[in-house]
């Protein structure tokens, strides 16, 4: 038996039996779901764990250190502030955007204490784009830090939105005068006030995430409290089956375990994964100003992180540098990756580099709060390209043809997901809910298939697929064997329209440090390799990294954008 079908039955198992993790059906929205029968009933309960750690370090932030216990107390304050100064009321909403600082993950306990709906926006977004976050969303008071409130103190101005400021300095906004208010000010004018008692329950909403879309206005992706709490507890779950699973061989620190931030706190994995995750788990984090790998070893030295979690680019970068270095990295003993597959070989090397720590990796969306599939082990070496199994007992995976009919063991299919935590539906956009929401089951818009093992393989998406005189092209197979060329560091494909077949393929490449290579000669990699419909029409060398979105992944929007405007000109 695999070590992922052992780590599943021990997850199976605790369902069954009393304690913390036991399960039961329970009706959602009229569909029949595996819950846990002991989860608390909202957020603001589960955020009590603080009082229970008290001085341990929670967030570490450059030279600022907090304690659960006034982390908790500075989240009573905010909370305090809202109902009382702000009169926020319980389903309203509060967006929340900033860089990840210690002021973004009270906020977050705040608001949704209180019964009000959070509202991470994407703080690398610009002027318009906020703008359209705010209105649409409805915010009824927006937390903000200094750069994002200069993007948009027009759209403020105009519209009169109460505005606390995060980290101002010396800034002054002049025109916003009278909407303005100071973190510092509120903290000290509310500070030792309690945790307002609100009743709130367990599909109430919680919070809007906006998912970063390929066109158009992003989709604010609206979860319960029930929701966000059945990823946290069944991850909690999977640290606790994985050390049954080991056995005599099961890690144990000899230090509070700790964890580094390196994405952003409005991603679903930054919020669930790290954030909520550590407050239950007695967890340090340890915030990134910026993702660079060398501070990224420093701090992993530094503050005894135990576990990393990144886009496949910084686990790339951090073992690179770590090659390198002479730091102490025995505390590591998880590294983790999510947003886009690893190349098979970087999974090998991971593990070759970091002797003390396993790779692991999964499958999971904004719409489901992060929860999917996981893979970890000696599972995730022997099989590089897949994501794993289904996250037993609260997820379901099946996947259906164009027809919407079951397809067999081996097949390819579009992944349906069912499990409490996918979201309620899109804020505001009823018909795009019952397009992805099937009666409790979500169309992820991915095309998977499972192994005869039970493991599940992501294959492509169903928008990301080239057709070229007929023939489709999968862009993550070309993309596969782009980056097992030595010289390739990394790779996206997409098409572009061909007036004679419809499409042809694009590919650009940034070579490795130090690696030069031609166009010809890439091409000749790649025959024998590929069909030949499938190699790139056009090979395009990148000389630097290429551009993400904010989740980390390649951002092929950008440059297909960028290569169609300069085909115009």
């Amino acid at each position: 038996m695999t070590f992922s079908q052992q780590l599943m039955d021990t997850l199976t198992r605790f369902g069954n039996e009393e304690g913390s993790f036991r399960t039961a059906q329970e009706s959602i929205a009229g569909v029949a779901h595996t819950v846990f029968v002991n989860a608390p009933n909202n957020l603001g309960e589960m955020f009590q764990c603080c009082l229970l750690h008290d001085e341990l370090p929670f967030i570490v932030y450059e030279q600022e250190r907090l304690s659960f216990a006034e982390v908790y107390r500075q989240a009573s304050a905010l909370a305090a502030a809202l109902v009382q100064q702000y009169k926020v009321k319980k389903g309203e909403r509060v967006a929340l955007a900033m860089r990840n600082y210690p002021e973004w993950m009270i906020s977050y306990m705040a608001v949704t204490s209180i019964g009000a709906i959070c509202v991470p926006l994407n703080a690398w977004w610009e002027a318009d784009e906020l703008a359209y976050g705010l209105e649409d969303c409805g915010a009824s008071v927006f937390i903000a830090d200094e750069p994002r409130i200069a993007r948009v103190a027009g759209h403020l101005a105009s519209e009169g939105l109460p505005l606390i400021g995060v980290r101002l300095g010396d800034t002054s906004h002049p025109e916003l005068q009278e909407t303005l208010s100071s973190w510092e000010r509120l903290m000290a004018a509310f500070d030792g006030e309690p945790m307002p008692s609100v009743d709130v329950c367990p599909d109430d909403s919680a919070s809007i995430l906006y998912t970063s879309g390929s066109t158009g206005h992003p989709k604010g992706a609206l979860s319960s409290h029930r929701g966000v709490l059945t990823t946290i507890l069944q991850w909690a779950a999977v640290g606790e089956a994985v050390t049954v699973v080991q056995g005599e061989n099961a890690i144990v620190l000899d230090h509070q375990a700790a964890t580094l931030l390196t994405i952003p706190l409005f991603h679903v994995t930054g919020c669930n994964s790290l954030f909520l995750l550590s407050m239950i788990a007695g967890r340090k984090v340890v915030i990134m100003h910026k993702w660079l790998a060398e501070d990224a070893l420093e701090l992993i030295e530094r503050e005894q992180v135990s576990s990393f979690f990144g886009v496949p680019t910084m686990s790339l970068e951090l073992m690179q540098a770590a090659a390198q270095s002479d730091r102490d990295l025995s505390s590591l003993k998880d590294i983790q990756a999510g947003g886009a597959a690893r190349p098979p070989e970087q999974v090998a090397a991971l593990s070759k580099t970091f002797a003390d720590a396993k790779p692991t990796t999964g499958y999971g969306l904004t719409e489901t709060n992060g929860l999917g599939a996981l893979l970890g082990d000696s599972d995730y070496l022997q099989r590089p390209s897949s994501v794993g199994f289904p996250t037993a007992p609260m997820v379901s995976i099946k996947l259906l043809d164009e027809e919407g009919g079951d397809v067999p063991q081996g097949e390819r299919g579009e992944i349906m997901i069912k499990s409490a935590a996918n979201i309620q539906g899109y804020w505001n956009k009823p018909e795009a809910t019952k397009q992805t929401l099937q009666n409790g089951w979500l169309a992820t818009g991915d095309i998977g298939e499972f192994d005869a093992e039970g493991f599940l393989y992501i294959v492509d998406r169903k928008k990301d697929i080239i057709i070229r005189g007929g023939e489709n092209i999968s862009c993550i197979d070309v993309e596969s064997v782009l980056f097992s060329c030595p010289s390739v560091q990394e790779a996206a494909v997409f098409g572009v329209p061909d007036e004679r077949l419809g499409e042809v393929v694009v590919a650009v490449v940034m070579p490795k440090p130090g690696e030069v290579f031609t166009e010809s000669v890439l091409r000749e990699f790649l025959k024998g390799r590929l069909a030949g419909f499938k190699i790139p029409k056009i090979i395009i060398q990148h000389p630097e990294k290429l551009p993400r979105v904010a989740s980390g992944k390649i951002s092929k929007r950008q440059l297909k954008e960028e290569f169609l405007a300069q085909a115009v000109n």
